[in-house]
């Protein structure tokens, strides 16, 4: 893995492997969790939980199957803090839908502890999540090619600004992501035993990408909104009026926009401006 995949997800700095954790990774728990107990002994030749072989193509790995877990005892706080920033963990995955920027972790982490306290095998179709309770299932689509598979949420991540999901080298490279590390995704929570409806497919035209500022039931304070976006010379903001039957909301927007550098570009000037939760938007 290259050095700046490697960059995308760091892990613990030497203070926060200090405080280290009922979350793996990076995470600063507030409350920490007693450690898992440790696993029973397995036959050498086959650990029950420990990472496989590479497989003979990434084509033969199927898409995790949703089914009902039990929520796992870790990684799981209500809350956490990691590089001074808090995170609340949702109390269920059910309606859960987003869209911004996937990357993904490989070798560097290979066998090592996830948040959930399961080994990280980066040839399973798993993900990592900053807030989706651990374990849930996700269907997470390409927003640049309609490649979409279905991934088991296990871990916490990525710490890194403007990131949404951490996918594992197979998902990732199903989505065809590997060799620009990152890419423009949507990531929907799946309820086992609920009709997975795809909202997108690989016949599907590219969607047109923006990035929201806000949202506001009043139109003026839209307006006040992008009349201080464009005074910053964001030129491309304008307000995208309700949709009928859908939303009641006038969106404040920027863009289009085509790339994860875009986006990343956007999101930097609106924190700059005061304006820190951005996100990608899709009409």
């Amino acid at each position: 893995m290259s050095v700046a995949a490697h960059r995308r997800r760091p892990r613990c700095t030497a203070t926060a492997a200090l405080a280290a954790l009922a979350l793996g990774g990076c995470s600063v728990v507030t409350h920490r969790a007693p450690r898992p107990p440790p696993a029973p002994a397995a036959p050498p030749s086959a650990p029950p939980s420990a990472p496989v072989a590479p497989p003979s193509s990434v084509d033969v790995v199927p898409d995790a199957v949703p089914r009902a877990e039990p929520r796992s005892a870790h990684g799981n706080p209500p809350f956490y803090d990691v590089l001074g920033r808090r995170y609340y963990v949702l109390a269920a995955a059910d309606g859960y839908i987003e869209r911004g920027v996937a990357s993904w972790y490989g070798p560097t982490f290979h066998g090592g502890n996830t948040s959930s306290g399961e080994p990280y095998d980066m040839y399973a179709m798993t993900a990592a999540h900053k807030t989706l309770p651990l374990p849930c299932f996700a269907r997470v689509t390409n927003l640049r090619n309609g490649r979409s598979v279905v991934v088991r949420i296990n871990d916490r991540g990525p710490f890194v600004a403007n990131r949404l999901i951490d996918l594992s080298y197979t998902a990732a490279a199903k989505l065809d992501m590997i060799r620009d590390g990152t890419t423009l995704v949507e990531v929907k929570a799946l309820t086992p035993g609920v009709p997975d409806n795809l909202t997108r497919s690989a016949a599907s035209p590219p969607p047109v990408l923006y990035v929201q500022a806000g949202a506001f039931a009043d139109a003026q304070n839209a307006e006040r909104l992008l009349a201080r976006l464009q005074a910053a010379g964001l030129s491309s903001a304008f307000i995208a009026a309700p949709l009928d039957g859908r939303s009641h909301l006038y969106r404040v927007r920027l863009g289009p926009i085509g790339s994860v550098a875009e986006f990343d570009q956007f999101t930097a000037r609106l924190a700059a401006l005061g304006i820190p939760d951005a996100r990608l938007a899709i009409d």
